[in-house]
């Protein structure tokens, strides 16, 4: 390994305490068009078991796709188990879950919204993970929905990145998965050939990728999300690119941002513009950039259509991809996973992916911003009073 991506290697090793898996290749899906069609050919050529696990499962042609699919598998004789969240899955149209359960697939719904433990339905599961018979697994930003149908060609159709990987960190997302079905379930269930079960998957000698997988939960203080932002920016000598679907950074982020800027680091983030579903969670976001203006971050809005994507790069070498925001709720409330991962070619990639989505951009100037009106201001204000929700 070359002696920098080591060095990067080590400091978040002894930061989050969580050691990368070597042997792994990951591939990079790029909006419906190439996310669902692998998804579902893994799911088609699965022989043993199916993991799936998603936030958002709402409705439209890919959602009865993904609906049968799964059923078929569970009707030959797969072992298919599906987490949705309460909240992120409430309008599956009804007879989806119904059709699963009726062909055998083992389908748990993640924090019901009635329940008396009514502190829990503010933290939901948030990660989207497929794993297909601990040999491949999926990751990413992407939800089952007719808007991340298509290739974001208009407002109709989002944008978004995915991730298939193969190799030992399949066996991170896998936790991923078991730590929210053990809470469905109420216990830890062992399989009757669980020796078999636990064998490291590998990548049959296809990559040497190395990959850290991250879980984070609720957490009332720091969590191993803030931690993994944090090391990351601070880290960062050459550039930070980040890719957001919603942007809340708190004090301590916002500083860092700054900081890097001052040492010479290159920061651009870019996130959804006129076109974004929950419009709350832009005003939060535009709270703080008067403050990283200010200290010379470049900010983009993504003007052709939502922007869903969750990517950070730094210095061309490492890659961060998953589920989390880089928000208040990621950071704190939600259930998130994440993979850190050391690779020139996957980092470059990616950046070029930024610099392509650059051209439906519109760049936040300082003076324009400045200018914007009292009331867009006050509303800014008036989303501190609830900035850990978003």
């Amino acid at each position: 390994m070359p002696k920098e991506s080591n060095q990067y290697k080590n400091v978040l090793e002894n930061a989050l305490g969580i050691p990368f898996s070597r042997n792994n290749n990951i591939d990079v899906l790029v909006n419906g068009d190439e996310i669902f069609p692998a998804m579902l050919h893994a799911i088609e050529q699965a022989e043993r078991q199916i993991d799936f696990l998603t936030f958002v499962y709402w409705s439209g042609d890919v959602a009865v796709k993904f609906a049968k699919a799964l059923a078929r598998k569970a009707e030959q004789g797969v072992k298919v188990r599906v987490i949705l969240d309460c909240y992120g899955a409430h309008f599956m149209p009804p007879e989806l879950p119904k059709l699963m359960e009726k062909k055998g697939v083992d389908l748990k719904w993640f924090r019901p919204l009635a329940r008396w433990k009514i502190w829990k339905t503010d933290n939901r599961t948030h990660r989207k993970v497929l794993i297909c018979d601990k040999e491949v697994a999926f990751t990413g930003g992407v939800g089952i929905a007719k808007e991340w149908e298509g290739d974001a060609r208009n407002p109709s159709e989002w944008r978004d990145t995915h991730f298939r990987i193969r190799g030992e960190a399949v066996s991170g997302l896998q936790a991923a998965f078991m730590e929210n079905w053990i809470e469905t379930m109420g216990f830890l269930p062992i399989d009757p050939d669980w020796e078999n079960d636990h064998v490291l998957p590998s990548s049959d000698g296809k990559g040497d990728t190395l990959i850290q997988c991250l879980r984070t939960a609720a957490s009332v203080r720091w969590s191993d999300i803030i931690m993994l932002y944090q090391t990351l920016i601070r880290v960062a000598q050459k550039n930070i690119y980040i890719t957001t679907a919603y942007f809340n950074p708190n004090s301590n982020i916002i500083q860092l941002l700054t900081e890097a800027v001052e040492r010479g680091v290159e920061v651009n983030i870019m996130m959804p513009g006129k076109y974004i579903d929950k419009q709350v969670a832009r005003l939060a976001g535009e709270d703080a950039f008067d403050s990283l203006l200010e200290g010379g971050v470049k900010l983009w809005y993504y003007q052709k259509t939502m922007l869903h994507s969750k990517v950070i790069t730094i210095d061309d070498k490492v890659s961060c991809i998953g589920s989390a925001n880089f928000n208040h709720r990621s950071m704190l409330k939600d259930d998130e996973v994440n993979m850190v991962v050391i690779d020139d070619d996957l980092a470059t990639l990616l950046n070029t992916h930024f610099e392509s989505d650059l051209e439906f951009c519109e760049r936040i100037d300082g003076h324009r911003w400045n200018g914007r009106p009292v009331w867009k201001k006050s509303l800014e204000r008036i989303t501190n009073l609830f900035k850990q929700q978003i």
